[in-house]
């Protein structure tokens, strides 16, 4: 190799060192800039979930409402091993557990330990306080990997990390209320209604919006709110208001709590409604729970939207009505009772108080099973049928519980016999709940008027405004004149009929007695439901009342001797509570207080 060949091979030979030289400095480069470094963050992000809205009386007392539980982890590496016990004490004394259940817990692994998983909103911002504190006077320090000499700071983290339901007031309003299902989406437990209440505004309650913020952190991990920052807004759920009288619902689960025990009843429900609104002011069950205790969902069922029955005695009435409607009876027509037992084609029909003959509102009064029967025949099948459909039987009353049942009433065919029209007529061969029958009493007691029942009364915004729950219109089922007829009967039921029992000096208290046979397996046993529908006004005020004990014992099994005396009670603590007034008769006004 001569010198010039030499020489070009050495330029060469740095040429190429050069350009592996360059081609390891690019790919250094590349994989700086694309490798996970375990770099500290310069940004950091944190989150406030919306929180679901509150339910609330109507004087404002909370029923049931949300709080945030947050959880606080830590990395035991990251402790001071000689300001343990300082750790131990200052978390236990802001978090407010137990020192010992602190310790047991850092001592149970090395490296990152969940401390809790329930701090409230005020203990979570004074752990959040307490970690600038541990920081600052270094009880939270680096920590160097051994191994790879990494060294990382994970200090103390509380987190938002379920949202959990309260109902302050036990099993006040429960079943009604309904309770709360769980969900975990992004490992955070949100909670949804479940029946009731609680399911029927779960949309309106529901959380909208979530708070997020975005932004650089400074040395103690607290966001830097600046011009370069993120913020969403959070917006909670809409609270909702009821129509609720806390005070006369307490009041009225403690009567039911009482005669249930009296009458030995399987449930004793009722519910006191004003006339002219359809706004319920309690509405309750002998058979309560507290919601955020749950043990066995399938005896959870809200008896007065899901429970189906015959309503027996207290359907008289409607059918009454649907009769005079019809033009097919004057309330002192004289109609042959057959002293208490009348044979229709295969079936026989009896009362349990017998009469030769009664006046056709008397059969009412009196309760007569014969007459009703005889009466009913005047009824046009169609017209039976419409009639109980606009009364608003065969579907749901529309109260704003979940899952209400909408029951049943015999088809067109059916009442074209005989038997079926005189049956239904008092009540069996139809199955109705407990707001079918209390919104169809409410017609005799509001101007002929149906109107829909409602516990909710507003939706309320964080900001105090209110918007008002939209209910249907009234509709008519009876001329006033109809209704005014009707309430008179009924009103003569309590002063000299079966109702006797309800009877109140210085109100206008009418309402009619029903005892119905229970079918089991297709067949009526010697168990019975008993009830009792009706109204209390004074002057000023109209509200409709509706009781029903479901299978009391044998010794009780009459209304008489079941409903009416929760119903007496029930008026007299709305006198008491002074949301009835009692007025003195007076000649000539007994048209304008019905």
């Amino acid at each position: 190799m001569n010198q010039s060949e030499s020489k070009k091979f050495k330029i060469a030979f740095i040429f190429f060192i050069v350009f592996v030289l360059f081609m390891i400095l690019i790919f250094a480069f590349i994989n700086i800039v694309t490798s996970d470094r375990k770099l500290p963050r310069l940004t950091r992000t944190e989150t406030d979930i919306a929180l679901r809205g509150s339910i609330y009386s109507r004087n404002h007392f909370t029923i049931s409402a949300s709080k945030k539980l947050y959880s606080a982890e830590v990395d035991t590496r990251n402790i001071d091993p000689n300001k343990l016990d300082l750790f131990i004490k200052l978390f236990s004394i802001f978090s407010k557990m137990d020192p010992h259940v602190v310790r047991e817990k850092l001592e149970s692994n090395v490296g990152y330990v969940k401390l809790t998983y329930a701090l409230d909103s005020k203990s979570a911002r004074y752990v959040k306080q307490l970690r600038t504190n541990l920081l600052k006077y270094r009880v939270l320090i680096h920590y160097v990997d051994p191994k790879t000499g990494e060294s990382f700071l994970h200090a103390l983290s509380i987190n938002e990390c379920s949202e959990y339901r309260e109902f302050p007031l036990k099993d006040t309003l429960a079943p009604v209320i309904g309770f709360m299902e769980k969900s975990m989406p992004k490992n955070y437990t949100t909670v949804s209604g479940k029946y009731g209440l609680e399911k029927f505004y779960d949309n309106a309650l529901s959380g909208i919006q979530s708070t997020k913020i975005l932004g650089r952190k400074d040395v103690n991990h607290n966001i830097i709110l600046d011009k370069n920052s993120e913020v969403k807004n959070r917006i909670d759920g809409l609270d909702v208001i009821t129509s609720i009288s806390l005070k006369f619902q307490t009041a009225l689960e403690e009567i039911l709590d009482k005669h249930r025990v009296r009458t030995d009843a399987k449930e004793i429900i009722a519910s006191v409604m004003d006339s002219r609104s359809g706004e319920v002011l309690a509405v309750a069950s002998s058979r309560r729970y507290d919601p955020s205790n749950i043990t066995d969902i399938a005896s959870m069922t809200i008896s007065v939207t899901r429970y189906m029955f015959e309503p027996g005695s207290v359907l008289k009435p409607i059918t009454f009505s649907l009769l005079l409607k019809d033009k097919k009876v004057h309330p002192h027509d004289i109609i042959d009772t057959e002293n208490g037992r009348y044979q229709l084609g295969n079936k026989v029909i009896t009362d349990e108080h017998k009469y030769d003959y009664l006046s056709a509102e008397n059969i009412i009064v009196h309760s007569s099973n014969v007459g009703m029967a005889k009466l009913a025949q005047r009824l046009d099948e169609i017209d039976f049928y419409q009639g109980l459909m606009e009364f608003g039987f065969s579907r749901k009353s529309g109260i704003d519980i979940s899952d209400e049942l909408g029951g049943s009433i015999p088809n067109i065919h059916q009442l074209r016999h005989s038997t079926y029209k005189a049956t239904a007529s008092y009540g069996y061969g139809m199955k109705a709940n407990f707001f079918q029958l209390l919104c169809a009493y409410n017609v005799f007691n509001n101007d002929g008027m149906w109107i829909k029942p409602s516990i909710g009364k507003y939706f309320q915004k964080a900001t105090g405004k209110r918007q008002k729950i939209e209910v249907k219109k009234p509709k008519k089922v009876l001329d006033s004149d109809i209704a005014y007829v009707m309430n008179h009967i009924l009103r003569k039921v309590v002063k000299d009929g079966t109702g006797k029992g309800a009877y109140t000096e210085g109100l206008r208290v009418g309402g009619k007695t029903g005892t119905a046979h229970i079918s089991i397996r297709g067949k009526y046993e010697n168990v019975y439901n008993s009830s009792f529908f009706g109204f209390a006004n004074d002057a000023k005020e109209r509200y409709t009342i509706g009781v029903t004990v479901i299978e009391p014992s044998m010794d009780f099994h009459f209304a008489s001797q079941s409903a009416v005396p929760v119903f007496k009670n029930i008026v007299d603590v709305l006198v008491e509570q002074k949301v009835l007034n009692l007025v003195a008769p007076k000649s000539g006004a007994t048209r304008a207080i019905r």
